[in-house]
């Protein structure tokens, strides 16, 4: 019987929420999934025949050991979803090429160490660095804290980290962000996600901060941007999973906030028949 690692952080050893559905939906094709903490080193990741990652929400910082587990694990068996995916979608840099092709990406002003602060003149705003999980060192400004939010900035950048600062976009507190789940390259279904981030909030205590998630039916505008988005996506045909977040732009019009190709969740239990369309991808990979 194919073994199947659903690789994970040390601080969910038995996945997240998605966990138990997928390894039932696994179950019910005769596969066996097996949860893995992707930095132990006493794993044997050579006798599974397929990796996929999936709750791994501790990568961030430290990007580059988390990449060289990829690429040791891409060496001995099969990774999903690809190495070269979690490579460009692991810095949210990848907005920046998004946006040159014509894409509706959130503009974003984006500060690399050392470089002079720029704060927008008016509004609310998000300070986030570019390497980030579960809005971990990601906070929104009200104007008059910018004193805050420059210590903020300043503090990434003595890290290293690339920082980027977005307009808060005032839709997300009435409609929310939209995420669209696409599992084995086809559409499965969207949730809604309520506004995580208010003035004032203190840092992250844990892997992420808590979500108010509920099923939504995406509207047109919003399944044709995320169609866009995933066809420019690095191997965008061998994707296991996708999920695309999107939120009102000043227009109403939907805009790309994010795209979680490495370590999302799926939010299987919000719409029926999700985590046997993810165990029937994955049975066709293997």
């Amino acid at each position: 019987m194919t073994r199947i690692a659903l690789a994970t952080a040390a601080a969910l050893p038995k996945l997240d929420e998605d966990g138990p559905l997928l390894l039932g939906a696994l179950a019910e094709r005769g596969l066996t999934g097996e949860p893995a903490v992707w930095d132990d080193p006493t794993v044997d990741w050579a006798s599974f025949g397929l990796i996929v990652v999936r709750s791994t929400w501790d990568y961030a910082r430290r990007r580059s050991e988390f990449l060289e587990w990829a690429r040791m694990v891409d060496q001995v068996t099969r990774l999903a979803n690809p190495l070269e995916v979690l490579a460009w979608n692991t810095d949210k840099r990848y907005l920046r090429e998004l946006a040159s092709v014509g894409l509706p990406v959130v503009p974003t002003a984006w500060l690399e160490p050392g470089d002079p602060t720029e704060l927008p003149s008016s509004g609310e705003y998000v300070v986030k660095p570019a390497v980030s999980a579960g809005a971990r060192d990601t906070n929104r400004y009200r104007p008059g804290d910018d004193a805050a939010a420059v210590a903020h900035i300043e503090r990434l950048q003595r890290e290293g980290r690339t920082v980027m600062v977005q307009p808060y976009l005032p839709g997300v507190d009435t409609r929310g962000e939209t995420a669209l789940l696409h599992l084995g390259g086809r559409y499965s279904h969207a949730v809604r996600k309520g506004p995580m981030l208010h003035p004032g909030d203190g840092p992250v205590a844990g892997l992420y901060r808590e979500e108010d998630i509920r099923p939504r039916i995406a509207n047109g505008a919003e399944r044709s941007v995320a169609e866009r988005v995933l066809a420019a996506v690095p191997r965008m045909t061998d994707l296991l999973y996708a999920r695309v977040d999107l939120v009102p732009g000043s227009d109403g019009e939907p805009v790309l906030i994010e795209v979680e190709l490495t370590e999302p969740s799926l939010f299987l239990s919000h719409a029926e028949g999700a985590a046997r369309q993810l165990g029937d991808a994955i049975a066709a990979l293997i």
